[in-house]
């Protein structure tokens, strides 16, 4: 356990961070060391973590479950109101999927315009979705219909020339490309 850990007690000091429910894939970006977190909802949102190297990659933040589900609270406005809950950068309602699978920013070269593009789907609906996140904002959010499963998507992976890749509940991996 490092000796910054910013938890760091008797009985917990393994902990870096807390507030998630159920995250679904971790990932850092191996250009600028930001963290990534697709974080499974319960019955209303799915969300999107982002915790930059800048900030201290996430050290000691509350993400606020079970307080809050995304941006949505759910307790008394006593625990709504408190100021050191970190929310979502993204996040979407179970109108629009309900399983959030977590992937990778983009640092390959067969899609230049992509690169610094984190990329992320949903298990039920089978979506694929990208942004970037530029100065605390998530901007050029793209739906990636071309993509689509249909359904079943388990992870992403990267290789060793940051090109990603999608898998699917029934075996098959597929190289995302242009």
């Amino acid at each position: 356990i490092p000796p910054t850990n910013p938890l760091t007690s008797p009985n917990r000091s393994e902990i870096w961070s807390y507030g998630l429910r159920n995250p679904w894939r971790f990932s850092v970006d191996r250009q600028t060391g930001d963290l990534y977190i697709g974080d499974v909802g319960e019955g209303a949102r799915e969300e999107i973590d982002v915790a930059t190297a800048a900030s201290g990659g996430g050290k000691g933040l509350n993400y606020g479950w079970s307080v809050y589900q995304g941006t949505l609270c759910g307790g008394s406005p006593a625990q709504c109101n408190q100021p050191n809950f970190t929310l979502p950068a993204l996040e979407y309602s179970h109108a629009n999927g309900c399983c959030v699978i977590g992937g990778y920013v983009y640092r390959g070269s067969a899609m230049p315009g992509l690169k610094g593009a984190y990329f992320f789907g949903d298990h039920c609906d089978g979506w694929i979705h990208s942004f970037r996140f530029e100065s605390g904002q998530v901007t050029a959010e793209t739906v990636w219909r071309g993509l689509a499963t249909g359904g079943g998507i388990t992870s992403f992976g990267e290789d060793a020339r940051g090109e990603l890749y999608v898998l699917m509940d029934q075996g098959r991996v597929c190289r995302i490309v242009s």
